[in-house]
């Protein structure tokens, strides 16, 4: 990252705390609900003590962003603190004011699912454009270069301590469906972390392969890479070709192939994630907007 702060990924930023504070409102809040992190933390603190999270939050980062400011370096920091401040401010808000009312305790099933939806969806934004909500990460982030604990193992352990706490305020049903909610979260997290762009990719082993190419290059305007392999049956050395296509395009892939050589042999797989011309440039090598 610049040390410029990209203004397009302030507002993403922003845009992702304002649907994960919602979701956090309307479902998590509304329902009786816990979490993970600093939010799970929030949230047993206005189950019992009645806090507003939006308070609370505030309080809890700042202790963290005095300590760790120096190792999330300037523009993390920044969009740390934009995420953290933003959670608070759109908390309050959906508290302040009642912009819809979605009455679902007698079906938890559904408030669950939206409420892993709505947090998985927002922290994903917020991720993806270099942010955090500060919280655990930072206390990972410090295990990590202090003590040389794993992040993951830490979050994990923080996560689970916090839900396991918030059997204080949670009765047996609704302990069942906060962890389905965080289920869908980290789910839908996964998912928006794995690229605007995937596809599928294609290993071809033909005599043709050369012919392969240039019909993959002229007929479907993508590119190819000829690799040098030999085969452990026949110890005979073969062409294989390696391409990326897009979802849509892998219909005619296969049948160009099976025009070329009926008997190449083809492996697919998925790519979550593709970086380059025709993907994420365009002709000019220049970035296409997502």
């Amino acid at each position: 990252m610049t040390a410029k702060l990209q203004w397009k990924h302030v507002l993403f930023i922003i845009l992702g705390t304002a649907i994960m504070s919602f979701g956090l409102v309307y479902f998590n809040m509304e329902n009786n609900l816990a979490d993970g992190g600093f939010t799970g933390i929030t949230l047993i603190l206005y189950f019992i003590f009645e806090i507003n999270p939006a308070y609370s939050n505030l309080v809890l980062n700042i202790p963290l962003f005095i300590i760790g400011w120096k190792i999330l370096g300037r523009n993390a920091f920044i969009y740390t603190l934009i995420g953290t401040l933003s959670v608070s401010f759109f908390l309050w808000l959906f508290q302040a004011y009642t912009f819809v009312s979605i009455p679902l305790y007698d079906d938890m099933t559904l408030a669950a699912l939206f409420a892993g939806v709505f947090l998985g969806v927002g922290l994903g934004i917020v991720f993806r454009y270099g942010g955090t909500t500060g919280g655990v990460d930072i206390l990972a982030r410090l295990g990590f270069k202090y003590f040389g604990w794993s992040m993951g193992r830490t979050m994990f352990i923080f996560d689970a301590v916090v839900i396991t706490s918030s059997l204080i305020y949670l009765n047996y049903r609704e302990a069942m469906y906060t962890l389905l909610a965080v289920f869908v979260a980290a789910k839908v997290i996964d998912f928006m972390q794995q690229g605007a762009y995937s596809g599928k990719a294609a290993m071809i082993v033909s005599e043709h392969a050369t012919d392969i190419a240039s019909a993959i290059l002229q007929e479907m305007d993508r590119g190819a890479t000829i690799l040098k392999g030999k085969g452990t049956f026949t110890g005979e050395d073969r062409e294989v070709l390696y391409c990326v296509v897009g979802r849509n395009e892998l219909v005619r892939l296969k049948n160009l192939i099976a025009k070329l050589d009926p008997h190449a042999f083809v492996s697919l797989g998925d790519v979550q994630d593709v970086m380059g011309e025709g993907f994420t440039l365009d002709e000019n090598k220049k970035p296409l907007e997502i």
